[in-house]
């Protein structure tokens, strides 16, 4: 089996498959693949594996020894059976309900979909934002303490504190992890830390209310800015 795009012919991918096999026969006779037993024993074959997949990402600069008409022939009188990219990313036959498309190819589940690089100010958002939530986190646990010694401490407030807490914490979720409507889950989370912030007015100066919803903000933008993968590595053959 091979991965490749969709619009890439399937003469050639069963012509990429035929000449590695060939060639793996070649190489290695049947004693010395019966009797391996350490790991990657035949890593050295990658190299070829390479240098064919090179040659077949490049269709129009393609010289192969192979009778590519034979096959085509043979293709269509046994037509191979394609997989899409949704069966692959299905998991124990039930495919995720989230699902994004690749450019070419078919939909790939979002629980193996990958992220961008993470960049520097991506690092500092991921920070702040912890920071942010363990200041939350700290605020929460003397409400309680201030509740708890009946001084008045509306319960509220500690629900504003750990609600503000979560949310932070999903903030950093969001920036490591592709989920569906990753986007839309930031806006909401971010709208959360504001309202907790303006219900907090009383305890908090300026200054701090102006920290964590900026964090916020900012966190957000880069949540929106680190956008999935657009297309795998190696993705035509």
């Amino acid at each position: 089996m091979m991965l490749c795009t969709e619009n890439y012919p399937n003469v050639l991918a069963f012509s990429f498959l035929d000449e590695l096999q060939k060639e793996f026969i070649t190489t290695y006779n049947m004693m010395k693949t019966n009797t391996a037993v350490r790991p990657y024993c035949f890593i050295e074959f990658d190299n070829f594996i390479q240098r064919t997949k090179q040659r077949y990402n490049n269709p129009r600069s393609l010289s192969t020894k192979i009778n590519l008409s034979d096959m085509q022939m043979e293709i269509k009188l046994r037509p191979p059976y394609q997989i899409s990219m949704c069966e692959l990313g299905s998991a124990n036959g039930v495919t995720s309900a989230f699902a994004i498309d690749y450019k070419g190819g078919g939909k790939i589940s979002s629980a193996h979909q990958r992220l961008e690089p993470a960049t520097l100010s991506g690092i500092v958002a991921f920070i702040l934002s912890l920071l942010c939530g363990a200041l939350n986190l700290i605020r929460g646990f003397h409400a309680i303490e201030s509740l708890l010694q009946s001084d008045g401490e509306d319960f509220n407030y500690i629900v504003a504190f750990f609600l503000g807490t979560a949310a932070c914490l999903y903030q950093c979720y969001l920036l490591v992890y592709y989920t569906g409507w990753r986007n839309v889950k930031s806006f909401l989370t971010f709208g959360l830390i504001c309202l907790c912030n303006m219900y907090l007015y009383e305890l908090r100066n300026l200054w701090q209310l102006f920290f964590h919803v900026t964090v916020g903000a900012f966190v957000t933008l880069q949540i929106w800015l680190r956008q999935a993968q657009s297309k795998a590595p190696d993705y035509d053959v």
